[in-house]
């Protein structure tokens, strides 16, 4: 069976400028959800990109769903694949990365392994994922779900989710706290380029961010 559910609004471009800007490793100082596991990786270097996510679930060995939906991505838009737990077979290889390249789309994210190393990156997509497989899925009809709450590296991810990823990680957020969050992001980037400089010997790390005040307050024995 097959669920095909509606497309997510397109990125504000107003957001889009924030996002690019904003570092999922920043991001994760002040932010505990939506981060995917670190075994999803870039499988070649990787521009950060953000955009609006399209969640696919595709079950095992069957990747009819994505062919069919390759035709409804828009440029900008962020493919979400959650393999359901298959981690064997390839979904994503040459010939269907060369169509989602067409369509302009953002970036591809599998939580499972591709195929197709060598054509992938002569495309220059970007892709996320667990590596490589030789063994393919195949046009099965056994179903699969577009656009509905799908996991990826267990961090949950809804369509139209912000998504943010650099060779550094990956981020899923709530369009909803997105700018807010893209926000306090740039400025904790603005204040580390403020404080490098101030480094010194006499000024090292933990006086500058005040975790040596936290190591004296709790020190078994006080210094003197």
């Amino acid at each position: 069976m097959f669920d095909i559910r509606k497309m997510p609004a397109p990125l504000p471009q107003e957001l889009h400028g924030l996002a690019i800007q904003a570092e999922p490793a920043t991001i994760g100082h002040f932010r505990l959800l939506g981060f995917p596991d670190s075994g999803i990786r870039p499988l070649f270097d990787a521009p950060r990109i953000a955009g609006p996510a399209v969640t696919l679930a595709l079950p095992a060995a069957d990747s009819t769903l994505l062919h069919h939906v390759v035709g409804m991505l828009r440029p900008g838009d962020v493919l979400v694949i959650d393999r359901l737990g298959d981690n064997r077979h390839a979904c994503l290889g040459g010939g269907v990365a060369h169509a989602i390249a067409k369509a302009g789309v953002a970036a591809v994210i599998v939580d499972g392994p591709c195929a197709d190393p060598a054509e992938i990156r002569e495309l220059g997509l970007p892709v996320w994922a667990r590596g490589f497989s030789s063994i393919t899925t195949r046009l099965q009809g056994t179903g699969g779900a577009m656009n509905v709450p799908v996991s990826c590296g267990g961090a949950v991810v809804v369509p139209g989710d912000l998504v943010i990823a650099d060779e550094g990680g990956i981020v899923f957020m709530p369009r909803a706290e997105a700018a807010a969050q893209c926000e306090q992001a740039l400025t904790l980037q603005r204040m580390e380029q403020q404080g490098l400089p101030l480094l010194s010997a006499q000024r090292p790390l933990g006086e500058l961010t005040g975790a040596s005040d936290l190591v004296r307050a709790k020190l078994a024995t006080p210094e003197r």
